[in-house]
């Protein structure tokens, strides 16, 4: 399933989609130092979405994601919380795959057409 292209992701953003035409964001991708896409939730809190605003998940110097909802401070590459109610939890990966052409796209399993 795609979401978007490299060039539509500069390098220090974030940007969330709905895949799955559900009426907002759950799912959102980081480009920094690589490509990490995550389901726009906070472990905290299950369904509670992560940015304050369209597409604003990352801390202003762009080295943490950031839950607006609790404050929690997330390493990017891993997921990870470090910092807030949730510290020790992850946020849920999700699978991408970005094709030769720049293309970046969820990786779904076929007979389940889902994310784990």
């Amino acid at each position: 399933m795609r979401l978007c292209c490299l060039s539509d992701l500069p390098e220090g953003t974030s940007r969330g989609f709905d895949p799955w035409s559900e009426g907002r964001d759950t799912v959102f991708v980081v480009r920094r130092r690589g490509v990490h896409a995550y389901r726009d939730a906070c472990p905290h809190w299950p369904g509670a979405p992560m940015a304050w605003r369209k597409d604003a998940y990352l801390d202003a110097a762009c080295e943490r994601i950031v839950c607006a909802a609790h404050g929690a401070q997330f390493e990017i590459d891993t997921g990870r919380c470090t910092l807030g109610p949730c510290i020790g939890q992850s946020l849920t990966p999700v699978p991408i795959d970005i094709r030769g052409d720049g293309e970046i796209r969820i990786v779904i399993d076929p007979s389940k057409e889902t994310l784990p």
